[in-house]
């Protein structure tokens, strides 16, 4: 019989123990900074965002740097100068939509409701009574009551008020210009944590998991501004006065794909009830259908051959990120979404299981890009 080698199997489970527990102290570890790393996943979209226009002045002809802080400046004057045309307007609809609109919306609701004229016209809601509907919302006022204490750490993590809101805006913002202001040497660092034979693949996964924020960002951007313009005409057109506004807050809230609809249509039917009660279902019809060919039609055509989520993959990361993270988990779960894609696509089904026919290839003028690593353009092209 031959002896067994025991310090060579003990050494093995040494080193499968280690690993065990290295992993499981950085997950712990992530996730005691996941706010920290949701932050930083804010910021490197801010970077996208800002090197759309940059890499659209490189191809012609511009210096990289000169193009970056122009694309920063056009940025910036862009926002001041839509702010100072549209702002006013909105401020004043959006204000006279909160302290008149919405509340007389909600008596004139309570008021028919009172007289029968719903449950005449439904009749499944004749066996409720005006005392549910006031336990109802005497509930439901406790629990806006209670969370209104709570948002601010929800909204975003770490955060506990309006003071911590601003300066966490301000870390993403100072983040972003970091990573603007030195790419090569970024990228070179992230790189340089793996091995030497694995270089070239981590480079490929960076420029893939770029051209799909990129998708991503511009389908998104594109979309908001479909969703507000059409909401805004459509309500215009049936009758509501605060159609910009309404418009603006449907634009903004559709970044967050299936719960940002529900959200629009709540102050939207209340101004519905008080300006146009005979177009309530017009309203409905309006949102869900702005918000249907959002889904169905332009994201799709706008995304095609940079990014292919499944829907069912989209709704699962809401839920998943909306329960972990909190509410700006819920924001950028489309994105965390599609960078565990990419990776889960990229390393384990092409690298770990060899099936490289199963994964999208990079476009050449991409892999073009991640060859030249000292043109600097490697941060804001791949991440």
């Amino acid at each position: 019989m031959f002896p067994l080698n025991t310090s060579s199997s003990n050494a093995t489970v040494t080193r499968w123990v280690l690993i065990a527990m290295t992993t499981v102290v950085l997950l712990v570890a992530l996730w005691a900074m996941r706010g920290i790393l949701l932050l930083f996943l804010a910021s490197v979209i801010l970077v996208v965002m800002f090197s759309l226009p940059v890499r659209f002045f490189v191809r012609h002809g511009m210096n990289r740097r000169l193009a970056t802080v122009l694309s920063v400046l056009c940025f910036f004057v862009v926002m001041v100068a839509l702010s100072a045309l549209t702002l006013p307007e909105l401020i004043r609809q959006s204000y006279v939509l909160a302290t008149v609109i919405i509340p007389q919306g909600v008596q004139a609701l309570v008021d028919r409701w009172a007289s029968g004229d719903i449950q005449q016209q439904i009749p499944m809601l004749q066996n409720i009574s005006p005392e549910d509907i006031q336990t109802v919302l005497d509930a439901f006022g406790t629990q806006l009551v209670g969370s209104l204490g709570t948002i601010g750490s929800s909204v975003l993590p770490l955060l506990g008020g309006v003071a911590d809101t601003v300066l966490s805006v301000l870390i993403v913002l100072f983040m972003s210009l970091y990573l603007l202001a030195d790419t090569d040497g970024h990228q070179r660092g992230v790189i340089g944590l793996f091995p030497l034979s694995y270089r070239v693949r981590v480079r490929e996964i960076m420029t893939r998991l770029g051209l799909t924020l990129r998708g991503w960002l511009k389908a998104t951007l594109f979309s908001m501004i479909f969703v507000g313009f059409a909401t805004w005409i459509g309500l215009e057109l049936i009758g509501i006065q605060q159609a910009a506004a309404l418009g603006v807050l449907a634009g903004l809230l559709s970044f967050i794909p299936n719960f940002g609809p529900i959200v629009t249509l709540i102050p939207s039917i209340a101004v519905g009830i008080v300006q146009a009660p005979e177009s309530i279902l017009w309203i409905i019809v309006i949102i869900y259908g702005v918000s249907f060919v959002q889904t169905q039609i332009l994201l799709p055509v706008l995304v095609a051959g940079s990014i292919r989520l499944p829907a069912v993959l989209v709704l699962l990361g809401q839920i998943i990120a909306g329960a972990f993270l909190g509410f700006l988990g819920l924001m950028l779960a489309v994105p965390i979404t599609a960078i565990l894609m990419v990776l889960v696509q990229e390393i384990y089904v092409k690298d770990l299981l060899g099936d490289k026919s199963a994964v999208q290839a990079i476009p050449k003028d991409e892999l073009s890009d991640a060859a030249n690593v000292g043109d600097g353009q490697l941060v804001t092209d791949s991440v």
